[in-house]
């Protein structure tokens, strides 16, 4: 079964997204869906070996209001899963 990005809750500036059979190690980065930019300063890595399990994002004071996805890549650097668009006000 594929990797996946189930949900996105955002409070007070920290992006919690709950996941499904992402790797250990995985990489999960913001991308801002206007010019499909990713943030390297959001990268996180998936440390549970668990199949379900959350991550949290702690977004900097430079990341500007828009739509975002969370984008999420294995050890090789292909692309895992790719959450829904979200809006960061």
């Amino acid at each position: 079964m594929k990797p996946v990005i189930s949900s996105i809750e955002i409070e007070n500036r920290v992006i919690v997204a709950k996941y499904q059979r992402l790797m250990v190690g995985a990489k999960v980065v913001l991308v801002e869906k206007a010019s499909d930019r990713q943030l390297p300063e959001t990268a996180t890595r998936v440390a549970s070996r668990v199949p379900v399990g959350a991550l949290r994002i702690r977004l900097p004071d430079a990341i500007k209001p828009g739509t975002y996805f969370l984008k999420a890549f294995n050890g090789h650097g292909e692309q895992a899963a790719q959450s829904v668009d979200f809006e960061i006000g």
